[in-house]
């Protein structure tokens, strides 16, 4: 039997903090990229041209507001990345209706009127093409 001190055994067994730290960097480095690859192909999507884009197609750009403001950030208690436009106004609509279509009210001064909109996606399609390669990303990724 050979003698081995305790700081000699210690040294063999796995530092939690380390690991737990290592891992939590990998995690936030590949949802990091992640996110900026999915904004990347949603702002991409979105094209400059006149007129409206065909229903299930993303929307044309007219400002370009849109495609600016598509962003992400990493939640760092939940460990995940939020993907997608900000609002500019508070009362603001456009990004949920264009993603997702629906109702929207609009009064002028003199008149209500109610409009549809139909489903014009470009944050889904753009997180389901880069979803494909999240794999990829974690391969490698706690060092």
């Amino acid at each position: 039997m050979t003698a081995m001190t305790f700081q000699a055994a210690k040294q063999g067994f796995f530092d939690r903090a380390k690991v737990k730290n290592a891992v939590d960097a990998g995690t936030r480095r590949v949802l990091s990229r992640f996110g900026a690859f999915v904004r990347t192909r949603a702002r991409t999507s979105i094209r400059k041209k006149k007129g409206t884009s065909p229903p299930g197609s993303p929307p044309y750009s007219h400002v370009g507001l849109l495609r600016k403001f598509i962003l992400f950030a990493y939640d760092p208690t939940r460990k995940s990345v939020v993907i997608g436009p900000t609002l500019i106004r508070a009362e603001s609509q456009a990004p949920r209706l264009l993603e997702h279509g629906g109702e929207a009210v609009r009064r002028t001064k003199t008149k209500t009127r109610r409009l549809r909109y139909r489903p014009r996606p470009f944050m889904g399609p753009a997180f389901e093409a880069e979803q494909q390669q999240l794999p990829a990303l974690w391969k490698n990724s706690v060092r």
